[in-house]
């Protein structure tokens, strides 16, 4: 973890645009445009107008890039320019926000996981249809009611096709599939708005393999992303505490 960057003991009290662009590797339009969005403190001008920043701007731009690392340029524009609305209370909560966020999608993934696990311990698949099932073909293929499929699709999760003019439901060998997959869950006491995720991540991988692969990514990219989070708020946290100590 990256710890949070310590301002030069020699630093300029007076910098020009172009002089803040050079030191944060950014282009002075982009200052500008920092400005004008809040990421920066409130910039002084000379009686001819022209922009004077300080070392408090230079090290409010370091904290918002080290912030969008972990929280992205969107959520670190936000709190930025919260702080110098003099509303450092909603700026925290803006961050409680995102940590809340990720660990939600932990929490996702995780039960996805798990859920995997469950559909790896069903046998295979050996009947797997070729062509579309009528209803009763497929409550007779799983050894369900019709009531309970027709409540999966009350559900959201499955979503048969309906021939035209006879409004008979024809399911494909997908949703025969996913109709397996939902069962499988059920039975190990998973809740239908449990299961929803799960098919829907399912359908964009294509395979519970496929799944498996996508999941360790994400875990890999929130492992990271925390990362980048936790050195963003260090920034941050110097920052308001340099400021605190000036007011």
């Amino acid at each position: 973890m990256s710890r949070p960057e310590q301002p030069p003991t020699a630093v300029a009290a007076r910098l020009r645009p172009v002089d803040l662009a050079r030191l944060s590797g950014v282009s002075t339009q982009q200052i500008r445009n920092y400005e004008e969005a809040g990421v920066l403190p409130p910039v002084p001008r000379t009686g001819s107008g022209y922009r004077v920043f300080g070392d408090a701007h230079r090290r409010a731009l370091l904290t918002y890039r080290a912030l969008s690392k972990g929280y992205g340029a969107v959520a670190a524009t936000r709190i930025m320019r919260t702080v110098h609305e003099g509303d450092v209370p909603g700026a925290l909560a803006l961050v409680d926000a995102e940590h809340a966020a990720l660990h939600a999608e932990r929490v996702s993934l995780r039960a996805t996981s798990e859920a995997l696990q469950t559909l790896a311990g069903e046998p295979p698949e050996d009947d797997v249809p070729g062509t579309d099932l009528l209803i009763g073909e497929v409550a007779a293929l799983l050894g369900v009611r019709t009531s309970t499929l027709r409540v999966w699709e009350a559900a959201g999760l499955l979503s048969p096709h309906r021939e035209p003019g006879t409004g008979y439901r024809h399911y494909t060998p997908e949703e025969v599939r996913d109709a397996r997959f939902i069962l499988a869950l059920r039975r190990n006491h998973y809740l239908l708005d449990h299961i929803r995720p799960v098919l829907e991540a399912l359908r964009r991988e294509g395979t519970t393999e496929a799944l498996h692969t996508a999941i360790e990514t994400r875990h890999t990219a929130l492992t990271t992303r925390t990362a980048a989070m936790l050195g963003g708020a260090g920034h941050l946290n110097t920052y308001l505490t340099a400021d605190a100590a000036r007011s």
